[in-house]
């Protein structure tokens, strides 16, 4: 009687399935998600507390930052003898979700972790969004066999490895699921990986919060109300930030080239790149351009700054992470868009909170092809009410900013313009 029972639960479960597919696919990436969002949530919630430590104690001994170029010796050396494979960063993930071949190497996550704790120890002005990315992708990839997954099953993982690295380093779990889907194909987003990229950011994000990690609390004070002048001026926001996405991302892969072409040895780059810096923060007297920045993008949203700061800190960034530090590009570009946007403010009429806000998403959505995911991160971080000046900011720097990115891997799913639908198919290094 019992295996008769059996036997047709059984079937009434295979059939439930195939009448219903979708919810064996529910379950399937909710426990996945579930799994790989935890771990990514413990890496990220360790970096971001290694990382404010470490920040702390540069503050607190500011002679450390005269041994930049040491740190970054060290740091060529770890990369060119035991790490090439983990070299490419963000890029390999980006031809891992196009074309997944070999697991991606677990080494890539201790060392960009080592790599990026010793940039901000020493000085370097780098963000956390590439180290966040390139850990989660690094954890998630080593479940694919052990969990059977397909080729196609690899690019969704890596994919919802992506939001969950992202979400969970800003708390920004929708962003993350966001930018996840639009991180590797311009102008396109793969909605079969929805799900599992909502789940993942989600599930991390949550995971973060839960291990006691701190994350930066930004304020716009006031948002005008919406009329079609302020449209205008929001869409003049937005063409000068895309035009600053693009100097940043046009010029920061000039000067890897430049590294590249002048010192063969790879890790001797980052003790020039560090000497420059080192000299840079004597000659201003100010450490206001190195590490995250988080003090001055905070004041940029309530009082007028120096109209030079996005330009300063565009110099240092580009010296830090051309020359072979780690980190990411994301944080000091929310210091070159906030401080931008603080600039913009002499002469668009815009309160200079809201504009300072506009620049801190729109640079970044201009600089790495992801507007939606801009335009989502502004509302979790500032509010719904700034989501219409936003999203103009964030939609025309996409646009202005062309086919440049700091990911030179990512491939061109629809181009922006139909002059340039040649282009299609083709990833941003080719063009």
């Amino acid at each position: 009687m019992q295996k008769s029972y059996g036997k047709k639960a059984s079937l009434f479960v295979q059939r439930f399935f195939r009448k219903y597919p979708a919810f064996l696919y529910i379950l399937k990436w909710v426990l996945i998600s579930l799994f790989t969002g935890a771990c990514i949530g413990s890496a990220s919630a360790g970096f971001l507390i290694s990382l404010d430590r470490a920040t702390d104690f540069r503050e607190s001994h500011l002679w450390l930052i005269g041994l930049l170029p040491v740190g970054g010796f060290l740091i060529g050396l770890m990369y060119y003898y035991f790490g090439q494979e983990a070299e490419a960063g963000n890029n390999l993930l980006i031809d891992t979700i196009h074309e997944p071949k070999k697991v991606i190497p677990f080494r890539m996550a201790p060392f960009v972790y080592i790599g990026t704790i010793a940039t901000h120890f020493f000085g370097g002005s780098a963000g956390r969004e590439g180290t966040a990315l390139q850990m989660a992708g690094a954890i998630a990839d080593q479940f694919s066999r052990p969990f059977r997954l397909s080729a196609a099953d690899r690019k969704v993982l890596i994919i919802s490895a992506i939001a969950g690295g992202f979400g969970s380093v800003f708390g920004t779990p929708l962003a993350g699921a966001l930018f996840g889907l639009e991180f590797s194909l311009i102008g396109r987003i793969r909605y079969n990986a929805l799900l599992p990229a909502l789940m993942t950011a989600l599930i991390a994000d949550q995971v973060t919060k839960l291990w006691g990690a701190q994350h930066t609390h930004y304020d716009i004070p006031f948002i005008p109300d919406i009329s079609f002048l302020n449209m205008v001026y929001a869409i003049m926001a937005g063409v000068f930030f895309g035009i600053c996405a693009a100097t940043f991302s046009k010029v920061i892969h000039w000067a890897g080239r430049i590294f590249k072409a002048r010192i063969a040895y790879p890790p001797l780059r980052p003790v020039a790149g560090g000497v420059l810096v080192v000299a840079g923060v004597w000659a201003l007297g100010t450490t206001q351009y190195i590490g995250l920045g988080i003090p001055t993008i905070v004041s940029s949203f309530g009082q007028p700054l120096p109209a030079y700061d996005f330009a300063l800190k565009m110099v240092f960034t580009i010296i830090t992470l051309s020359a072979g530090f780690k980190g990411g590009e994301v944080t000091p570009l929310f210091f070159i868009g906030a401080t931008l946007g603080n600039a913009l403010a002499y002469f668009i009429p815009l309160p200079v909170g809201l504009l300072a806000g506009m620049g801190f998403v729109a640079v970044f959505a201009g600089a790495t092809n992801t507007p939606i995911a801009c335009t989502l991160m502004a509302i979790e971080l500032f509010g719904g009410e700034c989501g219409v000046y936003v999203a103009l900011a964030c939609v025309v720097s996409y646009l202005v900013s062309g086919h440049t990115s700091i990911y030179g891997k990512q491939v061109i799913g629809e181009p922006k313009h139909e002059r340039f639908s040649s282009l299609e198919g083709k990833r941003l290094n080719e063009v």
